[in-house]
């Protein structure tokens, strides 16, 4: 029993020895710090829940099938508006992957900047068609969810690229 009550007390006065208030604070401020840090560091999960978002209210000018369409200011890909969907629709027997890019457009009928997510459709092969590379807000690959040249479909069931839609998540403020 001696042996277990000097253990015991020796260790207590270790750990006792050791910390301090002071010590646990700084250790508890850095834990929030990192949990705080860690959404913005995980990969985004963006769902194709809002792919049936409404046109911004003061307008949606420009052709869809071009490269030169507002929305596609950070796309990388064929358009899936000349691939037999639309800008925010995936073209039939193709699935949008759950994983997505985002950019910043100007809208220039109302001048104001949205936050466009850019899902790419997967499943079948590629479109071949309307093939756009425009990285007007593209950041580097350690910044992945601002990335365009990663293959987005690795999210998805099947991992073959199809084509890229550009779906209208929000108006940028700041």
């Amino acid at each position: 029993m001696k042996f277990l009550d000097r253990f015991f007390e020796r260790s207590s006065r270790h750990v006792a020895s050791t910390t301090s208030r002071r010590n646990f604070l700084s250790k508890l401020g850095s834990l929030m710090v990192v949990g705080t840090a860690m959404p913005v560091l995980l990969p985004i999960d963006r769902t194709a829940k809002a792919l049936a978002a409404e046109s911004p209210s003061a307008g949606d000018p420009g052709d869809p099938n071009s490269c030169d369409y507002w929305r596609y200011c950070s796309v990388d890909g064929f358009l899936c508006s000349c691939c037999g969907g639309s800008v925010t629709s995936c073209p039939p027997g193709t699935e949008v992957s759950q994983v997505t890019w985002i950019g910043t457009c100007r809208n220039p009928a109302d001048g104001l900047d949205y936050i466009i997510s850019y899902n790419d459709c997967c499943g079948k092969h590629s479109c071949g068609q309307c093939a756009c590379t425009r990285n007007d807000s593209e950041e580097p690959m350690y910044r992945p969810f601002n990335n365009n040249d990663i293959n987005w479909c690795l999210g998805a069931k099947a991992n073959v690229y199809n084509c890229t839609v550009a779906v209208i998540r929000g108006v940028a403020t700041g």
